[in-house]
């Protein structure tokens, strides 16, 4: 399929290589018919209400101000998109969720690159002050943090149960002259998982297990980030 070699590869080691290239060629392919798709979304509905969150940085400056601030002002000028995904992170547990606190690691490290082109903000039940000592913690400087604690956009957006269980979800949303609308958000994981794995409905966006699956042992079946080692 091409002309360079590694040093002193087999030609078994080729063979194999190859038909995995072709494998990987295809599946970008796939990959991107995918996004197009999404992409072709119609637009979908006017969010019910302009929900107001609570509003905090995780500041080095523990006395920055907390804020109210509606869903209608999370879109800076001249950027229609809001990505924002749902923390699992209830106020009736004692820690958040040690898979959405890896992957909004990742989300930290690259927010101000995702910041150039769209919105993007984190969500979670828990009171802001809670959430805002959290990512101090981690040293999320750049991820905007939002509580739902006194809005229903976690029930209404099924990242949280009747019940108050809570989920992960990533939504998008954009702004139209005549409000905002939801255009996308995950939803593998309302569909049963196939078996041996989890929902994986993030899996694309996460440098975590993207890593891990070009290895040997790949992720494994019984392995899962924690909040600390």
């Amino acid at each position: 399929m091409h002309s360079n070699r590694f040093p002193g590869e087999t030609p078994e080691y080729r063979a194999a290589r190859d038909g995995l290239l072709a494998a990987e060629r295809d599946l970008r392919g796939q990959i991107e018919k995918v996004a197009a798709m999404r992409r072709a979304l119609p637009l979908g509905a006017l969010v019910p209400t302009d929900y107001v969150f609570d509003e905090g940085p995780a500041s080095i400056d523990e006395s920055a101000p907390l804020r109210t601030v509606r869903m209608s002002e999370l879109f800076a000028p001249g950027k229609d998109t809001l990505v924002l995904y749902s923390y699992m992170y209830g106020p009736a547990v004692a820690t958040p969720c040690p898979m959405c606190t890896c992957f909004i690691d990742a989300l930290e490290g690259n927010a101000a690159h995702i910041a150039q082109q769209v919105n993007l903000a984190v969500v979670a039940r828990s009171p802001i002050a809670r959430l805002r000592e959290f990512a101090r913690s981690r040293a999320w400087w750049r991820i905007r943090l939002l509580s739902s604690a006194n809005s229903t956009f976690n029930r209404d957006y099924h990242a949280e149960s009747a019940t108050g269980e809570q989920t992960s979800i990533i939504h998008v949303f954009t702004k139209r002259p005549d409000g905002v609308h939801h255009f996308y958000s995950s939803e593998l994981n309302m569909l049963p998982a196939e078996p041996g794995q989890n929902h994986r409905h993030i899996d694309l966006m996460w440098p975590l297990w993207n890593v891990l699956d070009l290895t040997p042992e790949g992720r494994g079946t019984d392995w899962f980030p924690k909040v600390a080692y």
